[in-house]
């Protein structure tokens, strides 16, 4: 008889330097005071070089296992929406921990419902075309647009001062 759990794949493991990493981030006489490795706007260069690769692999794991419906897809444009990016990278890293002990992994289980809900309100109605590899830009774009640019070295927009200035009443 043919074992039915012996098709069950295991979860894609972090790469080596990110392993190496964390390793030395919590060594308990650590000098090393990085960012968290979900953090993916805050790593350094050599770290979130091998991140894409990692976290495309755990995006195809989790539809693999876990998408039986359209809204479930984690779309393969996933780096073009920088929000999924990091909740990928954070969901990634907090499975390690979860699956240490069982009520943590039903606990890791309903933070991914909420990760779907979270990406589905992100995605709107544009999830649907990006699912099947037609990414559409943002589509509140000209929203941001209405936003001042920001200058270098966080100086005051003045536009930006006047409308906190007005709101501050």
């Amino acid at each position: 008889m043919t074992n039915p759990l012996a098709h069950f794949e295991p979860f894609p493991e972090p790469p080596a330097l990110i392993l190496e990493y964390i390793a030395e981030r919590s060594a308990e006489e650590s000098v090393v005071d990085g960012p968290a490795p979900w953090d993916l706007g805050s790593l350094p260069a050599e770290l979130i070089a091998p991140m894409p690769s990692w976290l495309d692999s755990v995006c195809r794991w989790l539809n693999l296992r876990y998408a039986w419906q359209p809204q479930d897809v984690i779309p393969p444009c996933w780096t073009k929406h920088e929000g999924l990016g990091y909740e990928i990278a954070a969901l990634a890293f907090a499975r390690a921990d979860a699956y240490a002990e069982a009520g943590s992994t039903v606990i890791w289980h309903e933070q991914y419902d909420r990760f779907l809900a979270r990406m589905n309100k992100a995605l709107g109605k544009a999830g649907d075309e990006c699912r099947v590899g037609r990414h559409e830009d943002r589509p509140a774009r000209f929203q941001l647009a209405a936003w001042a640019a920001q200058v270098a070295g966080y100086a005051e927009d003045p536009v930006t001062t006047e409308r906190v200035e007005e709101m501050a009443g």
